[in-house]
């Protein structure tokens, strides 16, 4: 051949049929993982019966949810304070995208009712968390806003039912978990105060008890999501009550009083969020609003952590989602893109670049389905389960959440210019996953209560146990016991000087994540997925040199199981 001649490349398609669109893709058969995963952490009778509707929501999410949730995006809700004839009568305007979306979540999937009821989907039984985490897991991948909503109406229904009166959880409960939309009433959290966002004790909305034993609710609250819900849950601080977080107490707040007349507070202005734009977050003042006291009074924020505990694993859930759709956008992209006469996902640098966005989210699912089944056990009172669920938490949530910042917006990079198109869903996924390290927590806050976890509820030692328990004590990942003490010495060590707490929090989750990867890989007799859980290790856990010009090769086996159509 004449060496002044170029080699023949690959002709490169031309006009749009050079810029790849996974519009229809079908979410859940385009994860490699998830259906092998759900057979690990989901009974086989009720996987068979969920997967012709997971199946469903894998179709839905990569199609006409996805159209939906653009929709809703673009054309965000408007508040109205009167009616056109002049009545004091506010009412929150939704596009009719997002009330389709409700339907699909709270009635046809009954995402929020499925852990409280039987009859959901056609299944006699209430679901266990891992169920509806898995179908949640699909959703989210198309619309995060709604998701909001289905959580803590879901958080709501289990802290009512955990802490409330019999005769309020008998009048509330059954319309928090409806699937008729006509007689659903969806629940929030009103807790956030202008001084008192994570502190907590600084609440200074007043509760005063009427003669009648309800109680009147006055003050502010700052940042109300769902705000026209038709139950909230509320904390307030009781009139002559101690002071800290003795004297305050949680309150159910309905929209409507049991007479039908509508409760005396009203929303003063609607936030212009960054994200989760189709979905309604307000200020509200409460002007003398009745209310029904829940559980004991000098309980109420150890009670609604109930509640927020539940909507930060929920978070977690979330952010797994965001990030496995930004990672399926980036797949699907390197592989139908053409340039310099190869396909992107044939470039080396671009496969490091996948693996790197996968690797967290891989970590992340596991996460969430560790924590869904400590939450089931943790419910029917096994031992240590609970402890285990209330360091799992925090730590899903404050790295996962963390992790789906960097991912979404990385995985926008692998579009190229077009990812930066808000026609594309990667700016909203990118702008979507800046919420959960913030929400319910910020990253500070969240990597402290994992501390807190460790002294208060016992449960580092259980979160050892544990890890031991998936690892075969450290057959299975040899390196990652010796590790995991570090970590645990690491966080008592924390204990003294909190500002190691997110080091610390960091090292518990890599190294928990990858014991369940491993654990997975056994069960699933899948040495990929074991590749992959010594990659947490080596890549999110041991030092790196910089300056090294080493090289260790990621198997292309591995990344042909990620990347996989």
């Amino acid at each position: 051949m004449d060496i002044g001649m170029a080699a023949p490349v690959a002709a490169a398609p031309t006009g749009a049929a050079a810029v790849p669109d996974s519009a229809g893709l079908n979410l859940y058969r385009a994860d490699p993982w998830l259906a092998p995963l759900l057979g690990l952490y989901l009974p086989p009778d009720l996987l068979a019966h969920l997967r012709p509707h997971l199946d469903r929501m894998g179709a839905l999410a990569g199609g006409r949810l996805d159209d939906l949730a653009g929709l809703a995006d673009r054309n965000p809700p408007v508040l109205r304070h009167r009616t056109r004839r002049g009545e004091d009568r506010q009412a929150i305007d939704y596009h009719p995208a997002y009330r389709e979306m409700e339907r699909i979540a709270f009635a046809d999937y009954g995402l929020a009712a499925m852990s409280h009821r039987g009859g959901v989907l056609g299944w006699p039984a209430p679901m266990p968390p891992a169920a509806k985490y898995a179908l949640t897991y699909l959703f989210v991948q198309a619309e995060f806003g709604l998701c909001c909503p289905l959580s803590m109406t879901d958080a709501l229904a289990r802290t009512l039912r955990r802490f409330g009166d019999p005769d309020l959880v008998a009048r509330y409960l059954p319309a928090l978990t409806a699937t008729d939309l006509d007689a659903l009433r969806q629940g929030a959290m009103f807790m956030t105060e202008q001084g008192a966002g994570s502190d907590i004790a600084a609440t200074a909305v007043l509760a005063e008890e009427a003669p009648d034993g309800t109680w009147r609710l006055s003050g502010d609250k700052w940042f109300c999501s769902n705000p026209d819900c038709g139950v909230a849950l509320v904390l307030a601080r009781r009139k002559g009550g101690p002071a800290g977080l003795r004297g305050v107490s949680l309150f159910l707040l309905p929209r409507d009083l049991p007479d039908g007349t509508r409760n005396a507070y009203r929303i003063v202005r609607l936030k212009d969020k960054l994200g989760t734009r189709s979905m309604a977050s307000g200020e509200v003042r409460l002007e003398g609003a009745t209310a029904f006291l829940v559980g004991e009074p000098e309980a109420g924020f150890r009670q609604m952590v109930d509640m927020v505990n539940a909507s930060r694993l929920s978070n977690g859930m979330r952010a797994a989602g965001l990030m496995r759709r930004a990672v399926t956008e980036a797949a699907f992209v390197a592989r139908h893109r053409i340039a310099f006469g190869k396909r992107l996902v044939d470039m080396p640098l671009m496969r490091r670049q996948l693996m790197k966005l996968a690797l967290p989210m891989e970590q992340a699912r596991s996460m969430v389905f560790q924590a869904a089944e400590a939450l089931r056990r943790s419910d029917i009172g096994e031992e240590g389960a609970y402890a285990l669920l209330r360091i799992l938490t925090p730590l899903l949530k404050f790295r996962a959440c963390r992790d789906a910042r960097k991912v979404t917006g990385d995985a926008m990079e692998v579009r190229g210019g077009c990812g930066y198109i808000e026609e594309w869903a990667d700016p909203r996924l990118l702008r979507d996953s800046h919420l959960g390290s913030i929400w319910e927590g910020t990253s500070n806050i969240v990597a402290l209560d994992v501390l807190r976890a460790a002294q208060r509820e016992g449960s580092l030692p259980v979160l050892r146990a544990h890890v031991a328990a998936l690892l075969g004590n450290g057959g299975r990942l040899p390196e990652a016991l010796p590790l995991f003490d570090r970590a645990a010495a690491l966080a008592g060590r924390a204990q003294e000087n909190p500002a190691l707490a997110r080091q610390a929090a960091s090292a518990l989750y890599h190294l928990t994540s990858a014991a369940a990867m491993a654990w997975e890989a056994e069960r699933l007799e899948d040495p990929v997925r074991l590749e992959l859980a010594g990659l947490v290790i080596r890549h999110r856990v041991l030092p790196k040199d910089p300056l090294a010009d080493e090289d260790i090769p990621i198997p292309d086996r591995l990344l042909d199981k990620l990347l996989a159509e």
